[in-house]
């Protein structure tokens, strides 16, 4: 009897023990399950955070090798001056353009040359022509005209702060064309000339057999296609022509110039720095870039006394057409008076 006693106590008291354990563990339970979830969560938002930082990381090292892939394209693509290995021919100077030209206005005479006879894409030098024709055209300078699609680049993909729709004179049309290289405005000259885009590149092209510019070609009126071709002979006689119109003058060697689009007033700037430069004395000038015709620069100034057209095709960096006229005019005035320099030859009569 006593020894069945102490079994049902024995038993009883393992009863309580697990009746007390369930109920704690029910007590607990909750207390448990929160501190998991918060566990869970704590752990789940650290692998987000850091999945999303790996992400953003990732994306951010794409986009760095894109911009380097096309960074480095656009280093490497050589111009067709390079490609011809013009760039490393010897001259006294030590020019970077591949060919140059430097002639006295007055008497013809050629002062400086290299590969001044190579035939080379002039970029948007071509806008000189496009601005002498409707110059010469008389055609109405306070005519509003509308930038169309037509007018968008297809070439190069270049942009352009003239939308479509936008409304401005054929003045200054002009002015930004021959002053900022704005392409929509000088496809619009063309566009709009007396039977269209194409009679407007027959007469380009008929213009530059009337200067003797006869190993130029042009296809379009913007310089946007590397198939508009001269040489430096070619564009020196455009230069000289180009710079007896008060207008072409005027236009080309402005400083800036804004204009009303919609609601804002736009500024434009000179893409030739030099027009600010108090030193220079610049009667005309015209810049141009495509990666085909590298940097690209012509002018008519005066230097020691002399009128001189300057003609750098082809230049290696973005300031070095600039530096490369800078080195010819120290070149000049180093001689004291440009009249003891001999000249190399006389520029082929038209």
């Amino acid at each position: 009897m006593r020894h069945f006693f102490q079994v049902s106590m024995r038993k009883t008291a393992s009863s309580v023990v697990c009746l007390l354990s369930v109920f704690l563990g029910l007590l607990l339970m909750p207390v448990l399950s929160a501190q998991a979830a918060t566990g869970n969560t704590r752990v789940s938002k650290v692998y987000s955070g850091s999945a999303s930082l790996s992400k953003a990381k990732k994306t951010v090292q794409v986009s760095k090798r894109r911009v380097a892939r096309k960074t480095n394209l656009a280093r490497t693509a050589p111009s067709a001056g390079q490609l011809a290995g013009l760039q490393a021919t010897p001259d006294e100077l030590k020019l970077k353009s591949s060919a140059a030209l430097v002639v006295d206005q007055q008497t013809n005479e050629v002062l400086y040359s290299k590969n001044d006879k190579a035939v080379l894409p002039i970029a948007s030098l071509t806008k000189l022509m496009t601005g002498l024709l409707v110059d010469e055209a008389k055609l109405p300078l306070d005519e509003q005209l509308v930038i169309t699609q037509d007018d968008v680049d297809t070439e190069k993909g270049s942009r352009s702060r003239l939308r479509v729709g936008s409304v401005l004179t054929r003045g200054e049309l002009m002015h930004l064309a021959l002053m900022a290289s704005e392409n929509r405005a000088a496809h619009a000259l063309g566009r709009t000339y007396p039977g269209g885009l194409a009679a407007f590149v027959a007469a380009m092209n008929n213009k530059a057999r009337e200067l003797g510019m006869n190993d130029t070609v042009y296809v379009e009126p913007t310089g946007l296609s590397s198939n508009n071709k001269s040489s430096a002979q070619g564009l020196a006689k455009l230069v000289d022509v180009a710079s007896q119109y008060p207008l072409l003058r005027e236009l080309s060697t402005s400083p800036s110039f804004a204009v009303a689009l919609g609601r804002r007033s736009v500024q434009f700037n000179n893409t030739n720095r030099l027009v600010s430069n108090p030193s220079w004395e610049i009667g005309l000038q015209k810049t141009g870039y495509i990666s085909e015709a590298g940097r690209c620069l012509v002018m008519q100034t005066r230097i020691a006394g002399r009128n001189l057209i300057m003609v750098f095709l082809d230049s290696a960096g973005k300031l070095t057409r600039i530096a490369d006229a800078q080195r010819v005019r120290r070149w000049l005035e180093s001689a004291g008076n440009t009249a003891q320099i001999q000249p190399l030859a006389q520029l082929p009569s038209t």
